[in-house]
Parts: C-alpha cells; sequence; structure tokens
C-alpha cells in the first residue's frame, strides 16, 4: 500500500448482534486506501475489536465513519458485558507501522478528536502518547466507574472534563483516542470455572498489583471457563513466553493448569519469533534465516530501485500522473536524503564526537522521513485517479449527479491531504537540515543547505496542489482545515529559514539566498 502505513484498532461495545458489527465493517471497507485484516468478537465480554490499515489519512476517515456508525446503532445505556466501557466506540489507537511516526499518530489521534467531539457530540478523551496529562496515559484511569460511573462524574468533577467535546455522556457514552506502541491482546484460558483463580493469577501478572511491568491482566469467565485476560504493551520488554510460563506456575499452585490461549486481534512477527526462539532455545538464531523475511526484503529493494530509476521519466511523459504533487514529494524525499549524507559524513568523525550521538539519531529520523516522502510519489497519484474515478460516475438523473458531486468534493479533498502531508514532511526535513547546517561535516554545509532548499521547494509544489485541488470547495470544512495547516506550516518555514540564514552565516562564508 503506498504512502505512510498505520494501524488502527477500535474497540466497539457490541458483539452480540452480528449485523451491527458488519455495517461498522463495511464502513471501514469503504473508505478507499483501507484494508480490514482482522475482526474479534467475544460474546462474554460483548465487545469487538477490528484491525485495519492504511495511509493516514484513509485510516482517519475510516476511523470517523467507524465511529459515526457505530454511535447510531450502539446505545450504552443497554450494554452488558464483562469488559469495562464507556463508549460505544470505547477506545480507538493508532499505531505507526511504516513510513510513519508516533508524531503522526498524536496528531491523527487529536484531528480525529476535535472532528467526533464537534460533529458528534461525543466526548474525547486522548490516551496514551498522545495523552493531554500523565493521568491519562493509563486507559484504566479514564475508564473508572465505567460507562455509568462516568455518565456521574463528568458532570461535576473537573478531572473527568473531556479533552473535546461536551462533559455530558449521551447514548454513545464516550471515545477514548490515542497513539501507541503495538500491543498484544491475549487470553489465558485455565483448566477450572473458579474465576477466583483467575483473579488471583492475573492480580500476580499486572503491573499495578506488583507483577510484569508491560501487562494489564484481570479475571473473568468466558464461555465457563475461568480466563486471564491480558494486554501486553510491550512485548519486547515483557516477552509472551515469559508470561506465559509465569501463568502456568501460578496456576499449579492452585491444582489448575493452562486449557488453551487465544489472540485477540493481530500480533507483530517478532513476538511470535521471540515466543519460538525461546521455547526452541535457538539462542544462535537470526531472524534473516526465516524465508519470508528473506524474500520480502529482496522484492522491497527492487521494488524501490525501479522505482526511483523510472521516476524522472514518467514525469516528463504526456500524463496527468505523476505531476507536480508527486514531483513535491520526490524532491522532499530527496533533501531528506542528502540530510542523511550530511549524518553519514560525520559521524564516526573524531572532531564531530560531541554530537555523534544526536546526529545519529537524526539519521534514523532522516531516513524514515526519506521513505515515507519516497512513498507519497505514489499515492499522490493515486490521489488523482481516485479523483478522476469520481468524474467518470453517472450523471443522467438527480440522484446520480448528486452522489457523483458527493464523491468529486471528497475525492478532492483527499487529493488535498496528501500534498498536506508531503508539506508536513518537507517542514520536518527542513528542521533536520537545520541540525546538520550548524552541527554536521564543516565540508558538506553546502549539502546541508541544499537539502533546506529542496525541502522549501517541496513545501511550495506541495502547497500549490493543495490549494488548487480545494479552490472549487472554499466552504468545506475540512478543506479549511487543510488551508488552515497549511498556513501554519508556511508560516513555520519562514521562521526557519531567517534561522538556517544565521547559522550559515555563523559556520562559514558560503552566501546565503
Amino acid at each position: 500500500m503506498p504512502g505512510s502505513l498505520i494501524e488502527c484498532i477500535p474497540n466497539f461495545s457490541e458483539a452480540r448482534r452480528p449485523e451491527i458489527i458488519d455495517e461498522i465493517v463495511n464502513t471501514i471497507k469503504s473508505v478507499s486506501g483501507t484494508a480490514v485484516l482482522d475482526k474479534h468478537s467475544d460474546l462474554d465480554h460483548n465487545r469487538t475489536v477490528i484491525t485495519f490499515v492504511g495511509d493516514s489519512a484513509a485510516v482517519e476517515e475510516a476511523a470517523f465513519q467507524a465511529i459515526k456508525k457505530a454511535s447510531s446503532l450502539i446505545d450504552l445505556n443497554f450494554h452488558r458485558g464483562e469488559h469495562p466501557r464507556i463508549g460505544a466506540t470505547d477506545v480507538v489507537p493508532f499505531v505507526p507501522i511504516s513510513g510513519a511516526s508516533m508524531l503522526d499518530c498524536v496528531e491523527i489521534s487529536k484531528r480525529l478528536g476535535q472532528r467526533v467531539s464537534a460533529e458528534l457530540n461525543i466526548p474525547v478523551y486522548l490516551y496514551e502518547e498522545a495523552a493531554s496529562t500523565p493521568e491519562r496515559q493509563n486507559l484504566e484511569n479514564i475508564r473508572r466507574g465505567q460507562y455509568e460511573g462516568l455518565k456521574k462524574d463528568i458532570l461535576t468533577d473537573p478531572a473527568r472534563k473531556p479533552d473535546f467535546g461536551p462533559a455530558e455522556l449521551g447514548s454513545a457514552g464516550a471515545t477514548v483516542i490515542g497513539a501507541r506502541h503495538p500491543l498484544i491482546a491475549f487470553n489465558v484460558y485455565l483448566t477450572s470455572d473458579d474465576v477466583k483463580i483467575a483473579q488471583k493469577i492475573a492480580k500476580s501478572m499486572r503491573h499495578s498489583s506488583g507483577g510484569f511491568r508491560f501487562v494489564k491482566a484481570m479475571g473473568i469467565i468466558v464461555d465457563g471457563r475461568a480466563q486471564v485476560s491480558m494486554n501486553l504493551t510491550n512485548y519486547r520488554q515483557t516477552p509472551i513466553a515469559r508470561v506465559v510460563e509465569a501463568i502456568r506456575r501460578e496456576a499449579e499452585r492452585y491444582g489448575v493448569g493452562i486449557h488453551h490461549s487465544e489472540l485477540v486481534g493481530m500480533i507483530p512477527q517478532e513476538a511470535l519469533v521471540d515466543a519460538s526462539t525461546w521455547y526452541l532455545q535457538l539462542d544462535a538464531f537470526d531472524p534473516e534465516q526465516i524465508l519470508e523475511n528473506k524474500l520480502a526484503e529482496v522484492s522491497a529493494k527492487a521494488q524501490m530501485e525501479l522505482s526511483e530509476g523510472e521516476f524522472i521519466n514518467k514525469l516528463a511523459e504526456g500524463t496527468p500522473t505523476p505531476g507536480g504533487g508527486s514531483a513535491a514529494a520526490h524532491t522532499g524525499a530527496a533533501a531528506a536524503a542528502l540530510v542523511s549524507m550530511v549524518c553519514r559524513l560525520t559521524i564516526g568523525k573524531k572532531k564531530y564526537a560531541e554530537v555523534e550521538a544526536e546526529l545519529s539519531s537524526l539519521l534514523v529520523q532522516s531516513e524514515a522521513l526519506r521513505k515515507a516522502l519516497s512513498r507519497l510519489v505514489s499515492q499522490d497519484a493515486d490521489a488523482f485517479e481516485r479523483f478522476m474515478s469520481a468524474m467518470k460516475l453517472p450523471k443522467e438523473t438527480p440522484e446520480q449527479i448528486a452522489a457523483r458531486d458527493a464523491a468529486i468534493e471528497k475525492a478532492a479533498i483527499y487529493a488535498a491531504e496528501v500534498p498536506l502531508s508531503v508539506g508536513q514532511k518537507a517542514v520536518q526535513v527542513y528542521q533536520a537540515a537545520l541540525v546538520v547546517v550548524e552541527k554536521g561535516n564543516i565540508n558538506a554545509i553546502s549539502d546541508a543547505a541544499s537539502a533546506a532548499a529542496l525541502s522549501r521547494a517541496a513545501l511550495s509544489g506541495a502547497g500549490l496542489n493543495v490549494r488548487i485541488n480545494l479552490a472549487p470547495y472554499p466552504e468545506n470544512v475540512e478543506g479549511q482545515r487543510i488551508l488552515k495547516n497549511l498556513s501554519q506550516l508556511e508560516d513555520e518555514l519562514v521562521s526557519l529559514e531567517n534561522l538556517l540564514k544565521e547559522k550559515i552565516k555563523t559556520r562559514s562564508n558560503l552566501p546565503v539566498f
């Protein structure tokens, strides 16, 4: 999938009416650029977890539409289930997968929170990496008292005021939105129907009561069997195999064992590789020994080399795509590549030992930006194709004309979102260029300054594409938001340009542009 890839895992307070879940899933699938990977419904929890991925704009739109659909179909006043909840759409986490940063997911969370509160009148709380206060990083703190308790507390307790929206709960309750690292939802069933055993084991596992640092756990009954229900929030620091073995030992104390376990949603391959390595005692194992991993690496490298080699020729062809938006993204990628080059020319030099750690970190950032902007090259072309598809819709009847007009407007807004993403990343590249101008190898200062110049050009080209796509829709609320964000980026770059000139003058006689 082109562009940045972000995972979204919304949890809905419904599992016993599959027709409702089907409607929500279809709503997500209707947003172009998304792919639903998994759906897990638990009747005892009365909760469904849906996993989908897509580029940033598509994932954000699909999440909103899913929240909107759930709010119209699920009434929390009549919801009953084992799992704690405060909303019809209870929690919506965003996880960066590739070509996107945690900051990107935080920004999506905030934009989505504002939109949900403004358009749906639903209170929104931000959590994890997007949390507005340290107390709200932990989901359990926000969900304290569940829907029924929050419904009372939100009216009088300032500490429970939402980040966005009214201090009052309707039938859809409240929604928690945030950005986080990959999480494993993992349940272990015991050979017992005694919930007290599960609760004791859960207490010994969860961090809040003295257990593992990155484990949240509770003991419940599911399908007549005691279950230790867990979230592993950092599987690298607390491996899944270690947790399973600890549960096995604790269960033996009570004369029971593990019957089976289950995953809720998706799991990173790395976690399974770690578990198999541990159990098989493959101490010298290298993930590159996995055939599929090596094949994927070779395929991705070949594809990247092909696209880089052909892009300029395709740009010169007499076709609408790739066009100016793709060229802006490509220019931004070139700027990021120059930042990476200067970092590499600096790292390892004794003269620059004091800044080596900082530039090593910056190199990781610039490479991530380069890859993200490279993906946006094709994403911009895809956005144009989506617009052209909308233009080709039938227009024989008033209903068809109205549907076509709506589809064209929606496609135009998306076609503006993509170059806005290019502009946002171009500014990040400019900020990185500032650092290498000031601290990088002095012999490469012209290359560092060139990175800034190219990123400036990338923002200019992206801005032109944003404005031409939005010009026919001056009253569109989403379009106005995009233009406001663009103006802020342009203002920020003006300030950064002044800083760049000062830093160049300080370090060299290079004429400033």
